[in-house]
């Protein structure tokens, strides 16, 4: 049983991490057009207990895209300067589309397996009721 329990925690720190990073995303998609804006990206770190690894991960602290920002020629724009040109965001789009659909899947795949094993659980108990 302390297995199926195992099981269930592993595949819970998963839907955390990929819940979180699909945060993220979605602020990045969202400020796109942002100018100034940086994207935000996050790192997993495994968890340990007593100096042991446990498989379980957890999110690290949130890091800005430090890459160029896009300079945009629009004259007419507030914050464009003298020369025409304002930045924009480091946001790709297409990337952050990606990710998003990784992150989906990922989390799919964690709750597909937190299923399974609140399934076997779920049978294991009624095998040693009766």
């Amino acid at each position: 049983m302390s297995d199926l329990q195992n099981i269930l925690n592993l595949s819970a720190s998963g839907m955390q991490a990929q819940a979180s990073r699909l945060r993220h995303v979605s602020e990045n998609i969202a400020n796109a057009d942002t100018p100034g804006y940086h994207r935000k990206t996050v790192s997993f770190k495994e968890v340990t207990e007593q100096g042991r690894k446990t498989g379980a991960v957890t999110t690290g602290p949130v890091a800005l895209d430090q890459s160029p920002l896009k300079e945009v020629y629009d004259p007419g724009h507030p914050l464009a300067g003298e020369d025409g040109f304002y930045d924009s965001s480091n946001v790709e789009l297409m990337i952050e589309i990606a990710d998003a659909r990784e992150a989906q899947r990922s989390y799919e795949a964690n709750l597909k397996v937190f299923d399974q094993a609140r399934q076997m659980s779920s049978s294991l108990l009624d095998l040693l009721r009766r």
